[in-house]
């Protein structure tokens, strides 16, 4: 099995994924992947035609974000038509699912250049838009299994973990804190390039902007939960509500605990990130220099109602490929999706705090579904380069109840 090199990693800046409000709202998504590969290749210098295939994660393929966006983006992209593309959805893991694809096809042999990546417009294909819901509709997969809202799924791993309400409003606060010291530090500034609108011409967006400079604690503790009406609402097959339907699951939980609110879990945004791959004959031959290597890559099961959990035993399995444990890791990116989820995981790995989202996460930055596991690989490589540090491991949790989690070394 060969090396696959991480050459470069560029990314969006994330807009608010209001439509009329955020400043990608107005950008069609494969503009914002199209011009994501097109600065990538800039960066790097290297011939489009070159590249063998294109992996892009879109959770939400409908309307402007089906008909293959990839495919779309790599023609509007103006590329070489030989060039291929592809999109997955592995839910909120599908960026990073995208890297991993693209860097086993490199370490497989029968692909020497690859890019792998993600998109998503949530302003304009808001979640939900394919109206399959978590579970496709499928009544009979209901009497097996009856999947909640993930929301209700974080909300009843923080009462089983017995978090409190402050403890997540404190990981959040942190998370603004951070996020905003990097902004001010011009830290995000090596992967991030400005957006320009494909209309006029003009930069549409340059820096995230949905982060809340100056956030208190007074402001998250004051918000209201998130989940506890979905909570109530009645759907199951004898009238059951989302509550009463994952405490038949998990009985010891009691009565779940509704703790998330708007503040301590992830934004809404639009964003897209690339990752360029290549193999080591092709660095060899083309005198590139690359940033990182692809160490370890996994993926994990977890109970689907519960759903959130698996961002454990994902990293569990990747560590083992590598040979590692979490102390050898220098710096953890684990997707904010809910402030229960880093928390649980940091608590599950005894995982020192301060090497956990040193920038900032999702709750602070937002999480472009599709698009969040390859910025937040491009995040990690940065920081560590910043640092002088050697190794990161990202993790995202994944609707339905998995978990994917890929290791990455400094060259």
């Amino acid at each position: 099995m060969g090396d696959a090199f991480i050459i470069d990693a560029v990314r969006t800046p994330r807009g608010r994924g209001k439509a009329g409000k955020g400043a990608l709202s107005g950008i069609h998504p494969q503009e914002l992947l199209a011009q994501s590969l097109n600065t990538l290749m800039d960066r790097t210098g290297i011939d489009r035609a070159s590249v063998d295939d294109v992996v892009a994660g879109c959770v939400t393929q409908a309307g402007e974000q089906g008909a293959c966006v990839t495919r779309n983006a790599i023609v509007t992209a103006g590329w070489p038509i030989e060039v291929t593309g592809v999109s997955l959805n592995r839910f909120c893991g599908s960026g990073l699912q995208a890297v991993n694809f693209a860097a086993m096809g490199v370490m497989s042999g029968q692909q020497d250049l690859v890019v792998g990546g993600g998109v998503e417009s949530m302003s304009r294909v808001p979640m939900g838009s394919d109206g399959a819901g978590i579970d496709g509709n499928n009544t009979n997969l209901r009497k097996k299994v009856f999947q909640v809202p993930q929301g209700i799924s974080a909300d009843l791993i923080a009462t089983l973990e017995r978090f409190t309400r402050e403890e997540l409003d404190q990981f959040a606060l942190a998370s603004q804190h951070k996020a905003e010291a990097a902004q001010k530090n011009g830290w995000f500034k090596k992967s991030l390039f400005a957006v320009k609108d494909p209309a006029t011409g003009n930069v549409a967006l340059e820096v995230d902007e949905f982060p809340r400079h100056g956030a208190t604690i007074e402001g998250l503790s004051g918000l209201q939960p998130s989940f506890g009406m979905m909570g109530d609402m009645k759907v199951g097959p004898n009238g059951e509500s989302f509550d009463e339907i994952a405490l038949g699951k998990y009985p010891q939980a009691g009565k779940i605990q509704h703790l998330h609110t708007a503040g301590n879990s992830s934004g809404i945004v639009d964003g897209a990130a690339v990752v360029l791959l290549a193999s080591g004959d092709f660095v060899k031959a083309n005198g590139l220099k690359p940033r990182a290597r692809i160490r370890a890559m996994a993926t994990h099961g977890a109970e689907p109602l519960i759903m959130l959990t698996a961002p454990t035993p994902a990293s569990k399995k990747a560590l083992t490929r590598a040979g590692m444990t979490p102390k050898d890791i220098d710096l953890w990116e684990i997707n904010e999706a809910f402030a229960t989820v880093p928390l649980q995981t940091i608590r599950n790995l005894e995982i020192d705090p301060a090497r956990v989202n040193v920038n900032g996460g999702a709750i602070a930055l937002g999480h472009p579904l599709g698009a969040t596991g390859a910025v937040l690989l491009g995040t990690a490589l940065d920081e560590l380069e910043r640092r002088g540090q050697a190794t990161a491991l990202i993790t995202l949790c994944i609707g339905g109840g998995m978990g994917i989690a890929t290791i990455i070394e400094r060259i």
